[in-house]
């Protein structure tokens, strides 16, 4: 995607029904269905819309919730508003170049930060970090 603003018929060229549902439409995968919640190697995780660099592998931990999570998002990666969807607000985070939705912010994580970023896996993709081995 480019830096100008796509149109809805532009999301739905560029991204699988999966993506376009999380990402345009505020939808949640199912817990456990990413294949990155498996993702062990260095390297970024990007927005699955824009290619925005979001978050580190070193910020990634295994919060047992069935999705991605991170303590930490790369500076101005991200933005946040206030999800009224359940019975009680949420921090919902989105992408700052794109404002693809990602998933949500909670106050339960570890430190350095106690922030927990989890986020649906399929609204990311990952870059591996290259270790220059050849």
């Amino acid at each position: 995607m480019s830096d100008s603003k796509p149109t809805c018929g532009d999301w739905k060229r560029a991204l699988s029904p999966d993506q376009h549902r999380v990402l345009r439409e505020h939808g949640t995968e199912r817990p456990g269905s990413s294949p990155l919640n498996h993702e062990k190697r260095a390297g970024l995780y990007l927005c699955a819309g824009c290619g925005q660099p979001l978050y580190s592998s070193a910020t990634k931990y295994e919060s047992g919730s069935g999705w991605p999570s991170f303590w930490e998002a790369l500076p101005g990666a991200i933005a946040t508003s206030t999800d009224y969807k359940l019975a009680y607000p949420r921090t919902e985070v989105h992408c700052a170049r794109c404002n693809g939705h990602l998933g949500h912010r909670f106050e339960d994580g570890p430190q350095p930060t106690g922030l927990r970023y989890c986020m649906n896996g399929v609204a990311l993709t990952f870059a591996p970090r290259d270790t220059g081995e050849t």
